[in-house]
């Protein structure tokens, strides 16, 4: 099984005259083609072994199977085949509007570029935090809401996020060919306990983690060891392209074991996973496939619960954009919790918190089966602590300006069903709160709420595919196959 690891960095470096971004990409050696343009080029790797190595300007060469570059002025040689991915830098300068630029990314084992990113990112808008010198990639909330009837709520921890003379700023942009439909937007502002942390759940419930453990293993089906991807949130990323495995499967199978106190009646789950780039762009591709019956499937989503409902199951089923979490108990494996997905590009931890209440003995294990090429998992762990209490002041955007400089403050301060619209690659809008006081002796997190969803902008014409859409509904794992199957010829056509 293919393994691959991505980490995307998105930066925006202000100029007076203009926007320098620059965007690195952290991509899988196979998926680069040589040689690189010339606004790009290799500034570091990250080994097999997982170790990470910066180059000296201008870059390191690939050659010959080798790539040749100098570290701290000293020669630095290394077989291709013994580097699991290249930092790829690309820089340019934007005079007029800024935001609709973003990294190349990486889909199945191809490096995407900007022009291919517009067509195949499907997801959410991408959100920026100012860090004090600097917007920086942050967020991506409601990930996989394509219609107003799946609009949903989101809580992401914004980690880069800087107070600068008293305020707190973010940025919003469109870069995708979608409607984006922002509902609300606030900041939750938490200062709890030093030495603890505070991470949301699903449903946005904020739970204090004092004492995580670690993974002690973890297998997939055909016996690898996935522990060194699992065990911590870093720059490993288990994400297996949409290929089936050698037996022919393409329902993943993992075992993680973790530690557990003999008295344990819950846990908490600290996952950090998201859904795959290739099951992003899916979402487009299995929506396309009604053709002109698409608004019909809208009407019904945007209207009817029972049509909702049927949606939802069949995720659930199908474990696309749905994860079953099962617990081994003494009557078998038993689903205890369900991670949804979130947007492919950036990924936050979450809290699932467990009932273990019937595991027996000192060990606690977990079972998840993710098809391929549909989820990218980063890291597992587990917090046995009881939650102290902790308090979220909720703050609204003091001001919500968008590209023209028109004030949309009134669509963002609350989840009244007036909507920031943003129906255009290039479309932003920057807001601005106000910072509170840090409570004396206490460490600050700041998470964004924000509500919404988006309209995927499609053709709507054409013969829907029924005979797909039925065999989608009635043959469980027919919908990984098809991903599988357009992986396939997206590849070949490639080459």
């Amino acid at each position: 099984m293919t393994k691959r690891a991505i980490a995307v960095i998105l930066v925006f470096l202000l100029s007076l005259s203009g926007c320098m971004v620059h965007k690195v990409s952290k991509v899988p050696t196979a998926s680069v083609t040589q040689p690189l343009p010339d606004q790009e080029k290799i500034v570091g790797i990250t080994t097999m072994k997982g170790d990470d190595v910066s180059f000296d300007q201008p870059g390191a060469s690939i050659a010959n199977g080798s790539l040749h570059g100098l570290v701290k002025k000293a020669a630095y040689d290394i077989p291709m085949d013994q580097v699991q991915r290249l930092w790829i830098d690309k820089e340019q300068v934007s005079t007029g509007r800024t935001i609709g630029l973003v990294a190349g990314l990486v889909v199945g084992t191809v490096v995407v570029v900007a022009a291919v990113i517009v067509a195949t990112k499907q997801s959410c808008p991408f959100v920026y935090s100012w860090d004090g010198t600097r917007y920086v990639f942050d967020a991506e909330p409601y990930g996989g809401a394509i219609a107003r009837g799946l609009e949903k709520d989101d809580y992401s921890e914004l980690g880069q996020l800087r107070e600068q003379d008293g305020k707190y700023k973010l940025r919003i942009t469109n870069e995708v060919d979608e409607t984006q439909m922002t509902n609300l937007t606030e900041l939750w502002v938490v200062d709890h306990p030093v030495g603890t942390r505070v991470v949301p759940d699903v449903q946005g419930r904020l739970h204090t983690v004092s004492a995580p453990q670690e993974l002690i293993s973890a297998h997939d089906a055909e016996g690898h060891d996935l522990l060194p991807w699992l065990k911590s949130t870093d720059r490993l990323i288990w994400e297996p392209p949409s290929v089936p495995d050698a037996n022919g499967s393409l329902q993943g199978d993992i075992v993680m074991t973790f530690p557990k106190p003999a008295n344990a009646k819950q846990v908490k789950l600290i996952a950090n996973a998201a859904t795959g780039l290739w099951g992003s762009y899916m979402i487009k591709q299995m929506v396309a496939l009604r053709g002109r019956e698409v608004g019909r499937f809208y009407t019904a989503v945007n209207h009817s619960q029972s049509a909702r409902k049927a949606l939802s199951d069949w995720e659930l089923r199908e474990q696309l954009y749905q994860l079953k979490v099962y617990v081994e108990e003494p009557t078998g494996w038993e689903v205890r919790g369900v991670l949804p997905g979130t947007g492919p590009f950036i990924s936050k931890d979450r809290i699932l918190p467990l009932d273990v209440s019937h595991v027996q003995g000192n060990e606690l294990r977990i079972r998840i089966h993710p098809p391929a090429g549909f989820w990218a998992l980063n890291s597992f762990a587990v917090d046995y602590s009881a939650d102290r209490a902790v308090t979220a002041q909720t703050i609204k955007p003091a001001t919500a300006q968008d590209l023209s400089g028109k004030s949309v403050l009134a669509e963002l301060v609350a989840a009244d069903g007036r909507y920031l619209a943003m129906p255009n690659i290039g479309d932003t809008a920057d807001l601005t709160f106000v910072a509170p006081a840090l409570k004396e002796g206490e460490d600050r997190a700041v998470f964004l709420h924000s509500r919404g969803y988006y309209k995927l902008h499609l053709p709507g014409t054409g013969e829907p595919d029924k005979k797909t859409l039925q065999a989608f509904e009635k043959v469980p794992g027919s919908a990984a196959r098809f991903a599988a199957d357009e992986y396939g010829q997206w590849q070949v056509a490639r080459r």
